[in-house]
């Protein structure tokens, strides 16, 4: 094992002790070692098997098969949660055959950060994985399941499962993803053509055709934000069936895989001899094992909140220290956009997650050594499913080993000649306070930026100041109060063209906030997610015009260049939040607001919040 991920680990382990005892505590109270319908009085029974057809009635009063949960975040808006409409059938089909019985225990709110960005709807986003994590255990919550399935993809949506699954970690669960849409439009091209927009070289009409042609099908989108992240970090947690992450929806293969994990988790429950609960999945190598794997891809920052609210959940303590050690030491292996001009698919058809884990394996920065939902040790990861046909003309699902080299070098790497030598997620700290930043996509001259401030409280304000001219030269723009508590912490993307615009026009220009870039940050530096935020009286809320701050992502230093002395001595500055408290749902989440915590404990008002509220904003300078 690397002498760094192993040291990080054991310190995880060491951090987590008691609390990751507790949890383990609680689920192993939670465990019946009999199906938990059992426990049901007559009444409450008839009531959960009232709607079901008489098979599945008579095998659900027998007590001697498991009941599986399907937990769906299907809508038919979100193209990459359309093609769950048909997994249920499939997955009630499969599940029979094994003997058993699946439910449709709950669906749980999706939205699409695609559709909402800009719009007062992101201020949403990141509350509605809560919000999903609390409608998954309501679905869970009547205690009819052995064994659940979670069919999700989107940004907040698979962290939202997997944290309300985590509460139920006695139940074995798979994860069940749908794939990504086929590639349209190249990512490239994609960003030429909105740039193009912003300088007012393209019309409306141009960008809609592109973005139309970027986003022209049922799936994941294609790029390599937190949708694909997402599907990465399950399947190397082993929440998900080898090779399941990149497959196509509605092919034969996502389909066979779909059956394929509904026959799996009837095999794991507790009725049968190989019991796997979430519980023991989820365990602090497992953990690791995603960091690494996120890190060594370049994979969306969003997960230096999500993965470690997921963490906390299951009683392990991660923190940005140890997103950024393993990065110093576990290389850039993929070339994926933004990082690179490559989509998903092409990632999948070099060699995908098979590959991937075969070189992280080989390099001993992955544990092999842990519990999956198929069985034990990491290295089955190595092999990808293939469709054998059959004599009598059926089909087969079958596993093979990966290639042993990338069939695409400008988009896999090999240990040995990495695309960089480090990750590119970066701790940036300082006297403004604590961030991250993501410099896989950011070229080696624009990863050190000094230079006068200016300061927004909007984001919708800078493409006047665009408009006008008044942006062209060096400066760090400060966008802040767009933290948790202001304002729900928005993704700012509105921000990107404008930036990269000047970027390109020879200008050195970053970006600090205590806001979100997720997925799709790019080539333009940006310290994100910094905290204490502003509405909390952190640092950023003392900054004037004119100020000077050092972005240095070599040497993760995060500073405004004055005193001590000078920047204690001056007042807050506030900022009028009314016109975020109000306006297509904002109003309903105000509690989340007020009660959410720190960035870089998870931004999660599911637990902690009172430990979170009362940490010391000087504490982390």
């Amino acid at each position: 094992m690397n002498p760094t991920v192993k040291a990080v680990t054991e310190r995880i382990i060491e951090r987590s002790r008691q609390s990751r005892q507790d949890y383990l505590d609680r689920m192993a109270k939670a465990r019946l070692q009999k199906p938990h319908r059992s426990t049901l009085s007559c009444g409450n029974l008839a009531h959960g098997f009232a709607a079901c057809g008489e098979k599945d009635k008579s095998e659900l009063k027998l007590m001697n098969s498991a009941n599986i949960a399907i937990v769906s975040a299907y809508n038919d808006m979100l193209s990459a949660h359309q093609p769950f409409e048909r997994f249920p059938a499939l997955i009630k089909e499969a599940v029979h055959k094994m003997g058993s019985v699946a439910q449709f225990a709950g669906g749980v709110p999706a939205m699409c950060d695609g559709v909402t960005q800009g719009q007062p709807g992101m201020e949403l986003s990141l509350f509605s994985r809560d919000t999903i994590a609390m409608s998954t255990a309501v679905g869970l919550s009547h205690n009819m399941f052995d064994g659940v399935l979670c069919l999700g993809v989107c940004d907040k949506i698979v962290p939202g499962l997997l944290l309300g699954a985590l509460s139920f970690g006695h139940l074995p669960t798979i994860f069940v993803p749908a794939g990504p849409m086929p590639s349209g439009l190249s990512n490239p091209e994609k960003a030429r053509i909105r740039q193009l927009y912003a300088e007012g070289k393209a019309t409306r009409d141009d960008l809609l055709e592109c973005e139309s042609q970027s986003y022209h099908g049922a799936g994941t989108c294609t790029f390599y934000g937190t949708a694909n992240s997402n599907q990465l970090l399950m399947e190397a947690m082993g929440l998900h069936l080898p090779g399941a992450s990149f497959v196509n929806p509605n092919t034969d293969l996502r389909d066979a895989l779909t059956k394929a994990a509904a026959e799996q988790v009837c095999r794991i429950t507790e009725l049968g001899n190989s019991y796997r609960p979430l519980a023991e999945v989820l365990d602090e190598k497992a953990i690791v094992n995603g960091l690494v794997a996120l890190i060594s891809t370049g994979g969306s920052t969003n997960h230096t909140m999500h993965l470690i609210a997921i963490a906390r959940a299951a009683g392990v303590i991660i923190n940005w220290d140890d997103f950024s050690d393993l990065s110093d030491v576990v290389p850039l292996l993929t070339n994926i956009y933004p990082n690179g001009s490559a989509d998903i698919n092409h990632f999948h058809a070099a060699g995908g997650m098979a590959l991937l884990f075969r070189h992280l394996l080989s390099s001993e920065m992955l544990h092999d050594d842990v519990l999956t939902v198929t069985g034990r040790g990491l290295s089955q990861y190595t092999e990808e499913p293939f469709i054998d046909p059959e004599p009598n003309g059926g089909q087969t699902l079958v596993w093979r080993k990966s290639p042993e080299v990338s069939l695409d070098k400008d988009v896999i790497a090999s240990p040995e000649a990495p695309f960089a030598s480090d990750g590119g997620l970066k701790l940036v700290q300082g006297n403004l306070g604590r961030g991250v930043i993501k410099t896989s996509a950011v070229k080696d001259q624009h990863r050190i930026v000094e230079a006068p401030v200016v300061i927004l409280h909007d984001q919708n304000d800078l493409e006047p100041m665009f408009s006008r001219g008044e942006l062209d030269r060096d400066f760090v723009l400060v966008l802040r109060f767009q933290g948790p508590r202001a304002n729900g912490m928005p993704e700012l993307h509105k921000l990107t063209p404008f930036l990269g615009v000047l970027q390109d026009r020879g200008y050195k220009v970053a970006l600090v906030t205590d806001g979100r870039m997720s997925g799709a940050s790019g080539k333009v530096p940006a310290a994100i997610h910094v905290w204490p935020e502003a509405s909390l009286g952190g640092p950023l809320a003392r900054l004037q015009e004119g100020d000077v701050i050092r972005l240095d992502s070599v040497n993760g230093e995060l500073k405004v260049l004055l005193s001590d002395e000078e920047l204690k001595s001056r007042e807050n500055i506030s900022a009028d939040l009314s016109a975020n408290q109000f306006g297509m749902g904002r109003e309903l989440f105000a509690v989340m607001r007020q009660q959410v915590g720190v960035s870089e404990q998870g931004a999660s008002v599911l637990f902690s919040a009172v430990e979170d509220q009362n940490i010391d904003n000087q504490a982390v300078l």
